[in-house]
């Protein structure tokens, strides 16, 4: 056993809280006090931190963190959180993170309980590898028969599609005022049933544009003209090149065999920083996002991580360190979206940003983008100095990111929720110009990461 090797910082541990409240309740749990049997190692060149927490019961809550999993950190703790991590693995990676003093390394294995839960875990990772080493080769054939049969579905419900948009606007975009909802919901269930969840999401963004706002009737008509192109995208997939097919495929809902595309696309390896990560949840999913950079490549990267009924996601990468692995993107025109593959060594802190431009660079770099993939919405972008400019009205509405000289700016995406991420950075930067990742768009720029000494998610 080696417990050699650098801690994480406390900023890179709060990057993993599900929600504010989890931050706060682990930063309370951060010191020795409540805590016994604190020890950390490094197993197999992976790392692993456990302990025992006293709580309100009689008995302490053992809580066990897998530092170098290959989907990231994993957590256990035998408290009936539901939420991963729970506000004692927080606290335990918080006191970890103040050196040997606080969480001593040990030479020795865990102790039983944490070393079960480690090893059970271990083989949990090989099972997949090993199922798919050992699937027969008639899959292959049911698999394409499946894809043809969703094909035609597709099809078909793009068709019907193309005729509900003909007759929009044959009658006029303002009879979509009045139409109501309804309409437009059974319109998205029927491209659910075709099989193509993606033309549905397009159909609600237009149901939800329909009367909202000042100048709904041009933003409706735009997106009438970026689903007019899907749809005729779709009905003509096998004429297209194919990084354009797939990103039509991919735009439209059909989802990429993961094993598939890691046998069959070679995989990329670089030291990936990891530069954010942010949870979306829509009450029955909640999808996280992990952006990521190459040192060598320059290649920006996204990784998609999902948990159902409540639970996070298990892929969990703290903003701020580095990994040596592969990665494998799935066929694009402009590749994005990864899979992550082999990890060959344990993550490493790297608190310096990558290389990044101004606010022109970022809208060029959207616009390049946006050539390849026209129903794009954001592209992920560093601005390497850059100070925000807050607005006059509340949350994200009014902020701008502009430029160290103030030439050049970019609008905030009025989105940003209340505007806390934006205040976050506000005070990281004091006025300054400092690096910030996050995605520009046609809606704005959303800032995901900031640097100041250290990485700060925002």
């Amino acid at each position: 056993m080696n417990c050699q090797g650098e801690r994480w910082t406390a900023e890179q541990v709060l990057a993993l809280a599900p929600d504010a409240a989890s931050r706060k309740a682990g930063a309370k749990l951060a010191g020795p006090g409540p805590w016994s049997g604190a020890g950390a190692c490094a197993d197999g060149g992976a790392g692993a931190v456990w302990g025992e927490c006293k709580g309100s019961g009689s008995k302490p809550y053992r809580t066990v963190v897998d530092l170098g999993g290959q989907g990231g950190p994993g957590f256990h703790c035998s408290c009936p959180s539901r939420k991963f991590p729970c506000k004692h693995a927080l606290g335990l990676l918080l006191l970890w993170t103040e050196g040997e003093e606080a969480v001593p390394g040990s030479q020795e294995p865990p102790p039983e309980w944490a070393g079960q839960w480690l090893e059970r875990r271990r083989q949990r990772e090989e099972r997949p590898a090993a199922r798919e080493a050992g699937a027969a080769a008639g899959d292959a054939e049911a698999a394409r028969r499946r894809a043809e049969r969703r094909a035609q579905r597709i099809a078909s419900g793009a068709a019907e599609l193309e005729q509900r948009l003909a007759d929009l606007l044959r009658g006029g975009l303002a009879s979509a005022e009045g139409a109501g909802y309804g309409q437009w919901e059974e319109t998205a269930a029927r491209m659910v049933d075709a099989q193509a969840p993606g033309l549905a999401s397009r159909v609600r963004e237009l149901a939800a544009t329909a009367g909202a706002g000042a100048g709904w009737a041009s933003r409706m008509l735009e997106e009438c003209a970026l689903l007019h192109t899907l749809n005729q995208g779709c009905l003509r997939v096998d004429r297209l090149p194919e990084p354009l097919a797939a990103t039509v495929r991919a735009r439209v809902g059909v989802t990429t065999d993961t094993a598939a595309l890691v046998a069959s696309v070679p995989p990329v390896r670089d030291h990936w920083l990891i530069l954010a990560q942010r949870d979306a949840d829509d009450g029955r999913l909640i999808t996280r996002r992990i952006w990521l950079h190459g040192r060598k490549t320059g290649r920006m990267a996204l990784l998609l991580s999902y948990g159902a009924a409540g639970r996070a996601p298990e892929l969990s990468l703290p903003v701020g360190l580095s990994i040596d692995a592969d990665l494998v993107f799935h066929p694009s025109a402009r590749p994005l979206r990864a899979a992550l593959g082999a990890r060959h060594a344990a993550p490493v802190p790297s608190p310096a940003p990558p290389p990044g431009g101004g606010a022109e660079a970022a809208l060029l770099a959207y616009g390049e983008a946006l050539r390849d993939d026209p129903w794009l919405e954001a592209w992920p972008v560093v601005l390497s100095a850059a100070v925000p400019v807050p607005g006059e009205e509340g949350g994200g509405a009014g902020w701008q990111v502009a430029d160290a000289e103030g030439e050049s700016a970019l609008a905030v995406d009025p989105r940003c929720g209340d505007g806390a991420g934006l205040w976050r950075l506000a005070a990281v930067s004091g006025g300054r110009p400092v690096p910030v990742f996050g995605e520009c768009g046609h809606r704005g720029f959303t800032p995901l990461t900031a640097w100041g000494p250290q990485p700060v998610a925002l």
